[in-house]
């Protein structure tokens, strides 16, 4: 496999990947090849039939799961060993649609206020007020903060777009207290890695797992909370205070408007704009229905 992996490895760095993409990508390679015991050079269609049908049997993978896993093997197969591959033999599983958990403003609030350290809570009030994604917000830098134009700027963020957010007078606050707290403080990175937050590598994403689980438990919210959820949020309350939808469609790093109309469905203001029909019906009282 080793020979292979520098193989595919090459080839990911010659189409510019980005690292997240190329970790994920052998490493699901690997699973592949350690599931039949065999390399995978050895192994054909029939193999990744059998093993896409056991990654929802028995590893119960949700489909967007499944969906990387098979755009790994596709890339092994096309780029790496030169091979065909076919969509009919191997199709991407639908996606279930679902719509993402929100908080209210007020839920929001005791989430961020029950963040157990004051590092938790500068990286939930930062995720909620700039709507940045969890690998964007890891890598941002001391430069990124702009306090002239009151930007934040989101460098390399997903298919390697820059863009700038907003830069909220509280969360600069928030922020110049964070850079005083720092026992060491970095050179580069806005919230530096290791256990007390002074390394010279950015800080990892299960950091902000972390923080959210931790602050969820202790404000007592039973809905699950995640990173992302407070990117929903930020653009779901951007709606409900009247922004339209191009705006946070830019904001957010979206390609297509499409990904942010999501968020129509989740609006309060839209959602009561429109009475339901039952209010327009003449129903007999409930005594009078019994009688």
């Amino acid at each position: 496999m080793t020979h292979l992996r520098s193989i595919m490895l090459e080839e990911l760095q010659r189409r510019h990947y980005s690292q997240a993409t190329t970790q994920r990508y052998t490493r699901f390679v690997e699973r592949f090849a350690q599931h039949f015991h065999c390399s995978p050079d050895r192994l054909g269609r029939q193999h990744i039939r059998e093993y896409q049908a056991q990654l929802f049997t028995v590893q119960k993978l949700s489909p967007g799961t499944v969906t990387n896993h098979l755009c790994a093997l596709r890339f092994f197969y096309i780029q790496t060993l030169k091979k065909p591959w076919s969509i009919a033999d191997t199709p991407y599983p639908k996606k279930r649609h679902r719509l993402p958990t929100i908080l209210s403003q007020e839920e929001v609030a005791q989430l961020i206020d029950a963040a157990p350290t004051a590092f938790y809570r500068t990286v939930l009030m930062t995720l909620y007020a700039t709507g940045v994604r969890n690998a964007e917000l890891t890598h941002l830098k001391i430069s990124d903060v702009d306090s002239q134009r009151m930007v934040l700027h989101v460098q390399g963020g997903k298919g390697r777009q820059d863009r700038d957010v907003m830069l909220s007078p509280v969360l600069l606050d928030e922020l110049r207290a964070h850079w005083r707290r720092l026992r060491k403080r970095s050179s580069v990175w806005l919230f530096p890695g290791n256990r007390w937050h002074s390394g010279d590598q950015p800080m990892d994403t299960k950091t902000l797992r972390h923080a959210c689980q931790h602050a969820a438990r202790r404000a007592g919210i039973k809905k699950k909370v995640y990173p992302h959820v407070l990117r929903h949020c930020f653009a779901t309350h951007l709606l409900e205070a009247g922004a339209d939808l191009h705006t946070i469609q830019i904001l957010l790093g979206h390609h297509d408007l499409k990904e942010t109309a999501i968020y129509l469905h989740l609006s309060q203001r839209h959602l009561h704009a429109t009475a339901s029909p039952l209010a327009a019906l003449v129903l007999r009282s409930r005594s009078e229905s019994e009688r």
